[in-house]
Order: structure tokens, then sequence, then C-alpha cells
């Protein structure tokens, strides 16, 4: 068989995948399309097929009948993979811009789809700035990002998808300062609309997402003093995820914040490793000054990071529950120094959900693996696979201490 025939063969489906062709032959050719989806090969042999990635992005924002879900569901593990972002853009240039569309309409049935993809695509730099300016041109009104947070923070905004996935673009965004300036606006109120989503119960997704962004955040210390002020109180919401039902004496007790006292016999930690290192990186940063280790300190943070280090399973997490508990010991002022503790425990990708904070451009080495786990499953014999980086944590060098994105889904 020759070279081209993969490509003459793919190539087969375009006429199949435009729009006004029979719908059964287009949920066909689109099954086709993200089987191939689900191996590195076929990624890659699609990557050449400029004409074919168009017409799969057309069908993906199609209203029904189209195959949009199977068509989204392909985008998503497309671009998982970072080096097909290049090719889908040049396929499609508005791609993040129309994807935002979907994902933020509270009737469209597949908004968790297109999400996923952005949180995907969010992940590099040049996707993630065109997503910036897609949410700054959003109708005069209400901005972009405050409808993302919004979407991100209603229960049933939309009542057919979950939006799970905001979390992680949320966290991917927060890599541009003028994210984290938005999100740290005192007059906006939007981290404190964020924190109770640090304990959501159905998706560690939009946990991670969430946790990441906070993480991403803490990268500005001069937000510390208010984050961990009465306006905020930031600490308490990172240190409940990880506090089980252990019981402390009166003494200690009374040290604590009243949220985290008397917790019931029956409280569970976060039961995402990945997560619990993202809250104690975060709690991390907010050492990095001498108030910040203060405050750290008088609110009982220790009681709580003692008995976490005590049951933590993982040796990673544990290693830097140990890093925290010297960081926050630690009554000299050495900002740096305590830089340079978090970058040999921090998640690389960000902050899970993570996402590199220069700009929103990661200027560190991102994370090379990645667990593979199916993200939709399907009738055909041939279940695709998608890269969820369940948001695996990297190291990251000394000097380059910036936020992090979110990994690949």
């Amino acid at each position: 068989m020759s070279e081209t025939s993969p490509k003459a063969e793919a190539a087969k489906l375009l006429p199949f995948l435009a729009l006004g062709e029979r719908a059964d032959l287009q949920a066909a050719a689109a099954q086709h399309v993200l089987a191939l989806t689900g191996s590195g090969p076929g990624r890659t042999l699609l990557a050449g097929q400029t004409a074919l990635l168009r017409a799969l992005v057309e069908l993906a924002v199609a209203p029904p009948p189209a195959p949009a879900r199977d068509a989204a569901r392909a985008l998503v593990n497309l671009a998982a993979d970072p080096g097909l972002h290049k090719p889908l853009l040049a396929a499609e240039p508005r791609l993040p811009v129309r994807l935002l569309g979907c994902a933020l309409d509270p009737q469209w049935p597949w908004a968790e789809e297109a999400a996923a993809v952005l949180a995907n695509l969010s992940r590099e730099p040049v996707p993630c700035a065109a997503l910036i300016e897609a949410l700054a041109a959003a109708e005069p009104g209400e901005s972009g990002l405050e409808r993302l947070v919004r979407a991100l923070c209603t229960p049933g905004y939309n009542a057919r998808a979950p939006l799970h996935y905001l979390g992680p673009v949320l966290s991917n965004l927060s890599q541009r300062p003028a994210t984290r300036a938005f999100l740290l606006d005192r007059n906006r109120c939007v981290v404190q609309r964020l924190l109770p989503l640090t304990q959501y119960p159905d998706s560690s997704v939009r946990r991670g997402g969430v946790v990441g962004t906070l993480r991403n955040c803490c990268f500005e210390h001069r937000h510390h003093e208010w984050l961990l002020g009465p306006e905020v109180d930031v600490l308490p919401f990172l240190l409940l995820p990880l506090a089980g039902p252990e019981d402390f004496s009166e003494e200690e007790m009374e040290r604590l914040p009243v949220d985290l006292q008397y917790l019931p016999p029956d409280k569970q930690r976060e039961p995402d490793a990945d997560i619990r290192k993202m809250l104690i990186e975060t709690i991390m940063l907010l050492t990095a000054t001498a108030p910040g280790r203060k405050q750290v300190r008088d609110q009982g943070a220790y009681l709580i990071l003692r008995e976490l280090h005590s049951w933590e399973p993982e040796p990673d997490v544990r290693v830097t529950c140990e890093k925290l508990i010297q960081s926050a010991a630690s009554r000299t002022c050495w900002r740096c120094r305590c830089l340079r503790r978090l970058s040999g425990s921090c998640s690389s990708r960000i902050t899970r959900s993570g996402s590199s904070v220069s700009g929103s451009s990661r200027s560190w080495s991102w994370a090379q693996s990645h667990k593979q786990r199916e993200l939709y499953p399907r009738e055909a014999p041939e279940a695709c696979q998608h890269f969820w980086a369940h948001f695996s944590s990297q190291s990251v060098q000394a000097s380059q201490t910036r936020p992090a994105c979110c990994p690949l889904l």
C-alpha cells in the first residue's frame, strides 16, 4: 500500500462532513474521525488535512441534527496534542472565539465539550491569547471573563451541560496578568465567589480548576494581605479540604478558624492527590512574605498540616507538606527562598488546572507525561482516548516560578 493511501482514505471522509449532507452520513463520518483521534498516528494523519479540520469545526458548532457532539469530542482529542494546535488554528483562526460562544451559551447542549476543547487549547500561549481577546471583545455591559465566572459559579447555568471544564479554562487564563488583575479586583468579589468551589463535590475537574486559579492568583504577592484578611479569608477554604476528622485538644481547637473547629467524624480529605498538592502549594505561596507567614501560623495551619502529613499516602505530596511546614515556621523574610522551595514541588502545568502565569504564557517547560483515559464512552467498538492529564504534577526550575497552566485534558 502506498504511503499516501491513509491520507487519501481520510480525505474521502470530507464530503460526508459537509454541512447539508445527510444526517446519517454525517454521523457515520464524524464517528470515524472521532475514532481516528483516539490514537497518536490518527491525530497526526488528521493534522495534515486542513479542509477536514475546517469541516470538523463547522460541524462542532452546527445546530442539530448535525453530529456536533462527536465532532466536538474529536476536537477535544486533537487539542490534547499541543503539536496540533497550529494546524487547528490554521484551519480555523476563529476557533477559540466560536467555541467560547458555544461554551457560554446556556442553551447549547454540547457546551461541556466546547469547554473541554478550550481547556486543552488554552494551555498554550497563542490559543490562550486568542481566547483572552475573544473574552475582551464580548458584548458591552458584561465582560467575557465575568460571563465565564458567572457560568462557572452558577448552578444550572446550562441545564444540559455541567460546564466543569470551565474551571481548567479559567485556570489557564489566569496565567495572564490581565486575568489575574480581573480576578483580584477588590470591587468585583470574584475570588470570593470561587472559594466555595474548592469543595465542589461533583467534579474533581472543577475543583482542580478553581484551586489552580487560586494558586496562580497567589503569585501576586501584593494581594496576600487582602487574600488572608477578613474580606476574603482564603486560608480556611484552602485548609478545609486538607482537614480530616481528627480530634484536637481544646487549646488547639481555639487556635483554628471557626470553620475548621469540631469537624464531624465522617469528614473526608480531598481525594485527589494532585489537588491536595496544589492546595499546599497555594498556602506555601501565601507564606512568601513575613506577614503572610504570621497569619498562616496564627490561624493554626500547622495543626492541619501535621495531621495531613501523618495521613498522606503520596510521597510527593508529603514532601510538599514538609516544605510548607518549614516555610511557615521561618521567621525571616525571604520571598525568593520560599519561591525556590516551591519550585521544587509545584506542578508545572497548572495548577493542575494549571496555567503559567507569564501573561498567560508559561515560560517554563511543561510536563511531558500524561495519563490517558477514555473521556467519552461511545457505542462504537473503537473507543476514543482522551488525554486527560489528570493534573499530573511536575517540578519546575527555580528560576521559572510562575503560575502554571492546566494539564492536557
